[in-house]
């Protein structure tokens, strides 16, 4: 765990008090809205399995999920809807929806740790004092963090809301993502206003 505190040692030595982890997740699906989520944590804290959400399963990051948001001194968390996504592109949307999470915090911030290599869009730029870190989810304590919120966060509103709202897609079981069942169930009903029509352009082709 302590490895995991490198960057926010960093920041801190350097005089940034507040330092805060931020994460996106949902930029690959092709329906749904991306989300984002910015943690403060308690400095150098201990949360067992802490980790980029990507490398936990669904039942680890739920009880995660519970335990950080008790735990963190303060956590945001944003989305960015489907038709913004194809209004604009969705790396704008992927800095949009992290900008909102920061803003979303309940104390100002002096520095931000955000997972990527990226802090602009045609359409939107990150403007908060932040460090870019290549694979931060699983460098850094406050990303692994807002990794694990942005994901439950995004698959719990696909889940609970968006495939009770359109049931024939089935997007509880493949989270939006371009699986044989989706591209089935898409090419058979077309789209729904869910769907990001500007990466569906292939399988819009065989319709």
């Amino acid at each position: 765990m302590s490895e995991l505190w490198t960057y926010e040692r960093e920041a801190w030595a350097e005089g940034y008090a507040t330092v805060c982890g931020v994460d996106e997740a949902g930029a690959g699906p092709l329906m749904g809205p991306v989300y984002a989520a910015a943690v403060i944590l308690p400095r150098e804290c201990e949360i067992e399995g802490l980790n980029d959400s990507k490398k936990l399963t669904e039942k680890k990051r739920e009880a995660l999920f519970d335990i950080i948001t008790n735990t963190a001194v303060a956590y945001g968390i944003a989305r960015i809807e489907a038709a913004e996504i194809d209004a604009t592109d969705i790396l704008s949307a992927r800095m949009k929806a992290m900008h909102l999470a920061m803003e979303a915090l309940n104390q100002p911030i002096d520095m931000a740790l955000i997972d990527g290599n990226r802090d602009k869009g045609k359409s939107f730029t990150i403007t908060e004092p932040h460090r870019l870190l290549v694979k931060g989810d699983s460098k850094s304590a406050s990303i692994a963090a807002a990794s694990i919120l942005a994901k439950v966060s995004r698959d719990r509103y696909v889940v609970d809301v968006l495939d009770k709202q359109y049931p024939a897609y089935q997007f509880a079981k493949h989270k939006g993502y371009g699986t044989a069942l989706h591209k089935e169930l898409y090419l058979k009903y077309g789209p729904c206003p869910e769907h990001r029509l500007t990466f569906l352009k292939n399988w819009e082709a065989e319709r």
